[in-house]
């Protein structure tokens, strides 16, 4: 066994510690909910699509309802979040298409999201692995920031990359475990700008070390 492969499963192991519940923190009671829950928290935090979806699942109870939204009653309905305009116009788009070519089901293949409005492989990922349950690891800021502190992937390497790196590295079966404890891990932990490096279990994995 590799000296990466080791590492990698001390290194989950400990994470796991951290946060043994780590799991999707976006609030949604039916498929199309929660797609459009992670079209929101692009460069938004999760708390805050939470707060705005709380009162937009209530006025929009279908993904018809959605469909035939008055674009600019939506925008409003969104507008404490970042981006409103772009994802308020996605969000109607992805909803007709689940309409008409759907018979109003979001898909549950990575081809067929990818096809719909504002659903890029990332929140494609997000959305097969929490609702269908099916191994994905979806690469946020988060987990690229930590998998390049860690020596998963480089500076360089963008999501896709990362993605492919991560999935040589971890079993399938820890996949969608291991998308939730990076994230968490990266939110509450291993910062952006005030990473707890001084309280870190595995600070000695860690590339990047500030102390």
């Amino acid at each position: 066994m590799g000296t990466k492969i080791i590492e990698s499963e001390i290194i989950y192991e400990e994470i796991s510690k951290l946060y043994p519940e780590a799991k999707c923190e976006l609030n949604y009671r039916k498929d199309y909910e929660l797609l459009i829950a992670i079209m929101l928290s692009a460069q938004t935090t999760d708390i805050s699509v939470n707060k705005v979806t709380e009162t937009l699942f209530e006025k929009y109870q279908s993904i018809s309802d959605f469909a035939d939204a008055k674009l600019e009653e939506l925008q409003n309905d969104i507008r404490r979040i970042g981006l409103f305009r772009n994802k308020s116009k996605n969000i109607k788009l992805m909803a007709n298409l689940v309409v008409k070519n759907h018979n109003s089901i979001i898909p549950h293949t990575q081809e067929e999201l990818e096809k719909l409005p504002g659903v890029g492989r990332k929140t494609a990922n997000v959305f097969l692995a929490e609702f269908c349950h099916i191994p994905r690891i979806a690469v946020d800021t988060h987990v690229s920031r930590v998998s390049i502190r860690l020596g998963f992937a480089d500076e360089k390497d963008n999501p896709i990359k990362v993605e492919e790196k991560l999935k040589k590295i971890f079993d399938e079966s820890l996949w969608i475990s291991l998308h939730h404890k990076l994230i968490f891990f990266g939110r509450y932990f291993c910062k952006a700008k005030k990473p707890n490096c001084k309280e870190c279990p595995i600070i000695k994995y860690c590339k990047k070390p500030i102390i």
